[in-house]
């Protein structure tokens, strides 16, 4: 009997994609011994998304939850998807680092390598291929699927074929987005088999509400791997559910033969953990065929949505859900997944946001109309490159021929603050972060982000809530999105209730005062109790006319271009700001001099502040 493979997404693509990579180590580990004994070909547990969480969220060493991992699933392997010469950052890295990469994640654990390129330009495949094979590990070639006027089975096997000539053990099919529909899956897996005879493995988000009839009919054209997930964190944005293909498969030629009772004890345990993590919930769990024609992958929604959350902007979901193809077609029909779903996803929602189509552009657009990401799948449109880089040279090359050997260098620059190679690499992928990250744990002051209380999602919903739940605050020229949550009911004058300011989360308890009288005129009187207010913010002016430079989305800024007295262009940077993980030039709109800088490099900033002032000519 032919026996399909199972590999189990639950340590991370399923809780990247419904509770935003937020399932800490410590809530995998004591499950562990239970997913051991299951028989999985592999259990997907690090790479995507989870080694920035680790830094930017959870405060942890991602080295260290690769370890940990390990010595607790002796007898399964351990997958990781891997960005091809992006590694798990969001840039082209040299070859020199990219073979340290591969061979420290080898070290530490992983045993199957998922490669694969934004563009699906194999140029930008080889270089991990070839160290991944050189570590003795499996290296499992990649196909991102799309659709698209150039994406058909011809694309996709010609590329596959050049995977097999580099050796690869395995090619996936990898359908980030929940595109594949079953009969498309079906001709597309039967002529990669016919066309390399390598074994395939399928993986489709279940976003549109296809991903178990997909990976149905890839079984029955050949395909000898399927990638689903635990009941837990299956569906939705995430994938098709793990014991529902065991139960479909069981008694057939297809039979798993893994244990079914064994998958709802681990289901059991994991639903419990995640009731921890309701914060991060998106706020539909339901199918959205929207992703048909969007194409946005499923691991960015649940981002995208918390995105515009923060920006007070989530009623814009759908003007940037349309956005999306129409950017995506602009660029040339990239495929959408990490980066090039952030580089697309973040300018649609910039196009949204600011009133206007390519208004302001970011420089990753810019880099990407540059070729400096690889070559775009088809042609891209003239009229936006020209607003976006106007005359500059395209690069026809592999990205990274171009950047030279940068170990030492990054050695040099972690000098101080790393401990490890391990740790030079964290630095490698994200430098200011793992700065951070890095001094923290020296000083043994790592903390990650708070979870709420369980019962505070209870009294999120509680009809008793005094106040309305969800307005905007401006102090000092400074705007603040906040949402209230908690029952304001405790008892003896404390009043708990939950307070997110900007998506960032805190309890506050406020205690009443009954000695403060307010008179008539609003104030309180002589005598009474003052305290002063907590924190404080940058006071900053609001804008008030064309010299008054501000952003279109909050972020952080990276960059300050201009000094005081300065004279500027009109077009000229000002500024560089990250948001959505995406980095902006902000341009000067008026020629003048510059009068006012009201912001440095690392500050948090919102809409409505002026960062920079500049005196118009």
């Amino acid at each position: 009997m032919a026996k399909i493979l199972i590999s189990d997404l639950v340590l991370r693509d399923g809780h990247q994609s419904l509770i935003a990579t937020r399932m800490r180590t410590d809530d995998m580990l004591p499950i562990c011994g239970k997913l051991d004994r299951v028989g999985f070909w592999s259990l997907e547990a690090w790479g995507g998304a989870t080694f920035d969480a680790c830094v930017r969220f959870l405060k942890e060493d991602p080295w260290e939850r690769l370890k940990k991992l390990r010595r607790a699933l002796p007898n399964t392997q351990i997958n990781m998807l891997l960005r091809g010469q992006n590694l798990l950052g969001y840039r082209h890295y040299a070859d020199d680092v990219v073979r340290a990469f591969v061979r420290k994640s080898a070290d530490n654990g992983v045993d199957v390598f998922r490669v694969f390129d934004a563009m699906n330009d194999t140029r930008n495949m080889r270089v991990s291929i070839d160290a991944v094979k050189k570590t003795g590990k499996h290296a499992q070639g990649a196909i991102s699927y799309t659709v698209s006027p150039v994406h058909d089975i011809a694309y996709f096997v010609a590329m596959a074929r050049t995977l097999a000539e580099m050796g690869v053990d395995s090619i996936a099919i990898k359908d980030m987005a929940g595109l594949l529909t079953p009969y498309a899956a079906y001709n597309l897996v039967k002529a990669v088999k016919d066309a390399t005879n390598l074994p395939v493995n399928t993986h489709s988000h279940a976003t549109a509400g296809l991903s178990t009839m997909v990976h149905l009919k890839a079984v029955e054209a050949g395909a000898d791997i399927i990638d689903c997930c635990n009941s837990a964190f299956s569906e939705g944005a995430s994938h098709a559910t793990t014991e529902s293909l065991v139960a479909a498969l069981a008694g057939t030629q297809y039979d798993t033969g893994l244990s079914l009772s064994l998958l709802q004890e681990i289901a059991a345990y994991f639903r419990e953990v995640r009731k921890k993590y309701w914060q991060y919930e998106m706020d539909s769990h339901l199918v959205d065929t929207r992703i048909l024609t969007s194409q946005v992958p499923g691991g960015m929604i649940s981002n995208l949505s918390n995105q515009l959350k923060e920006q007070g902007a989530l009623n814009r979901m759908d003007d940037v859900m349309a956005e999306i193809p129409r950017v995506r077609e602009d660029l040339g029909f990239p495929p959408l997944v990490t980066p090039t779903s952030q580089i697309v996803g973040t300018q649609a929602v910039l196009n949204v946001l600011t009133g206007g189509r390519y208004k302001s552009v970011t420089n990753e657009v810019k880099s990407y109309l540059l070729g400096r990401y690889g070559a775009a799948p088809g042609k891209v449109n003239e009229e936006v490159k020209k607003m976006a880089v106007g005359n500059q040279e395209v690069i026809t090359c592999r990205p990274a021929d171009l950047i030279p050997e940068e170990l030492d260098k990054l050695r040099l620059e972690a000098e101080g603050l790393s401990k490890s190679d391990e740790d030079v690499l964290t630095y490698a992928m994200f430098p200011d972060l793992a700065r951070t990250f890095l001094q923290e744990r020296a000083a043994g002051t790592l903390a990650p982000e708070p979870l709420l209380p369980r019962e505070a999602r209870e009294a999120a919903t509680c009809p008793s809530f005094f106040a309305p739940s969800e307005f905007n605050v401006t102090l000092h020229g400074e705007t603040y999105h906040i949402r209230i949550s908690g029952t304001g009911n405790a008892g003896e004058g404390v009043r708990p209730f939950f307070v997110h300011v900007d998506g960032v989360s805190e309890e506050v308890r406020v205690e009443t005062l009954d000695e403060i009288e307010v008179s008539p005129a609003g104030g309180a009187r002589a005598g009474a109790s003052k305290k002063p207010a907590a924190g404080g913010s940058k006071a900053r002016p609001r804008p008030t006319h064309a010299g008054h430079i501000t952003t279109a989305m909050p972020g952080t800024i990276v960059d300050v271009l201009m000094k005081i007295g300065q004279k500027v262009s009109a077009g000229d940077g000002v500024l560089v700001i990250e948001a959505m993980k995406m980095e902006n030039e902000i341009q000067s709109p008026v020629t003048g001099t510059v009068v006012g800088i009201h912001v440095t490099k690392g500050d948090a900033v919102t809409p409505d502040q002026v960062l920079v002032e500049i005196q118009p000519e």
